[in-house]
C-alpha cells in the first residue's frame, strides 16, 4: 500500500480525525519504523477505548449506545486495515528475500 493511499485513507469518514495515520509530509522526514509505531499505538489508544466502552457497556453505564457502537465499528476497522498493511509488507519481505543475487 502506498503513502498516497494511506493517506486517502485517513481522510475517510470511519476513521477519526485524531487517530489519522501519519501524513505524507510527516513521513518523509521521520523514517519508517517511526511511521508504523505511531500506527501500531494509535491504533492499540483506540482498542483500548473500545474495550472501556465495552465496559461501561455491560455495567449498563452507557449514555450514548449509538456512540459506543460506533466506537467500537471503527476500531475494528483500524485493526483491520492495520492487519492487511502488516500482511502486505510481510509478502513484499517474502519476496525480497526469494530473490536470488
Amino acid at each position: 500500500m502506498e503513502i498516497s493511499a494511506i493517506a486517502a485513507i485517513q481522510g475517510a469518514e470511519f476513521l477519526p480525525a485524531t487517530s489519522a495515520l501519519p501524513s505524507v509530509a510527516a513521513a518523509s522526514s521521520s523514517g519508517f519504523s517511526d511511521m508504523v509505531s505511531q500506527g501500531i499505538a494509535q491504533v492499540n489508544e483506540q482498542l483500548l477505548i473500545s474495550q472501556a466502552d465495552l465496559q461501561t457497556l455491560a455495567t449498563g453505564d452507557v449514555q450514548n449506545l449509538h456512540q459506543v457502537m460506533m466506537r467500537l465499528e471503527e476500531s475494528r476497522l483500524s485493526f483491520q486495515l492495520m492487519v492487511q498493511v502488516r500482511n502486505r509488507l510481510l509478502e513484499s519481505y517474502q519476496e525480497v528475500m526469494k530473490m536470488q543475487i
